[in-house]
């Protein structure tokens, strides 16, 4: 039978470790809370702005003004933005966004992979740690951004990456993230960020909206196109933090439920530990009283 000492030692841990559980579980949900209420009310603005975004993309091309952001690409220099978290303790949460890229980047890109042509741009430092110590083409991290999660400070790596595209540095931007669905899902993500395309898979055989343009197309691609992108990139971080709270929040609740029931089984354990010392001790007296006796 287990020494009763080391029962209650193991007890009390698992009842500290709970408490540290439950308190991560009530902060996560506080900030849960908090951050989910800024992407739902984003997310109805960036749909119908991406939707405005594409009809104009569409448009523009029928009346053969040049988009820079929707130029053709050869698609020889990839750029994979992986959004992770800074923190762990949220399950797979972060295992499942470093495995996806690296799905996306073997089954599509293997060619530009080998060439050398595919680089990371990791926001969060789980992903940046670990893609590191695979020895990547790393571009400088970006953990800095959840310190202080607002448009203007991720607008400004969004225009970082835009330039990039531009310039020819980069064909091909692809954005892998979680997105949040509700506190216990998030839906593994890859999207297309750049170049953009002028018929999304929603509006493929519609007929777009004929758009009077003021005061030009050429201005429109200047301020509502880059506009728009920067929305697009600021969606998915703030999909990715939301999600990571829920995710944190979920692991741990398991983790608080499963420490309340090891709790139940040692106490149930040392409960039987402590009735057999008794009844040895009784049999000791017993025995003793016996022996007295004869």
């Amino acid at each position: 039978m287990a020494n009763l000492k080391a029962i209650r030692i193991r007890i009390s841990s698992v009842k500290s470790t709970r408490q540290i559980t439950s308190a991560m579980k009530m902060v996560s949900a506080a900030k849960l809370r908090k951050a989910q209420d800024k992407i739902l009310r984003l997310k109805p603005y960036a749909f119908k702005l991406h939707e405005i975004f594409v009809d104009l993309s569409q448009s523009l091309a029928e009346a053969e003004i040049e988009n820079i952001y929707a130029r053709s690409a050869s698609e020889e220099k990839i750029l994979v933005v992986v959004i992770t978290s800074n923190r762990g303790l949220c399950g797979a949460f972060n295992a499942n966004v470093i495995k996806e890229s690296r799905r996306v980047v073997s089954e599509q890109y293997m060619n530009q992979f080998q060439k050398g042509n595919v680089s990371f741009l990791a926001i969060g430092k789980k992903g940046y740690d670990y893609l590191r110590k695979q020895h990547l083409n790393m571009l400088p991290e970006q953990n800095r951004l959840f310190n202080n999660l607002t448009f203007n400070n991720v607008s400004a790596v969004a225009e970082d990456v835009m330039n990039s595209f531009l310039s020819g540095e980069y064909d091909r931007v692809l954005l892998v993230y979680n997105q949040f669905k509700n506190a216990a899902v998030q839906n593994l993500t890859t999207e297309l960020f750049l170049p953009v395309e002028t018929v999304s898979a929603d509006t493929k055989g519609t007929v777009p909206t004929d758009y009077i343009y003021e005061p030009s197309g050429e201005e429109i691609i200047k301020e509502l196109i880059p506009k728009s992108l920067k929305i697009q990139f600021y969606k998915a971080v703030l999909d990715s933090y939301v999600a990571e709270h829920g995710a944190r929040m979920t692991a741990m609740h398991k983790a608080t439920d499963n420490a309340t029931s090891m709790i139940r089984d040692l106490t149930l354990l040392y409960n039987k530990a402590r009735q057999a010392a008794i009844t040895n001790q009784i049999l000791e007296v017993v025995s003793g009283a016996e022996a007295l006796k004869g």
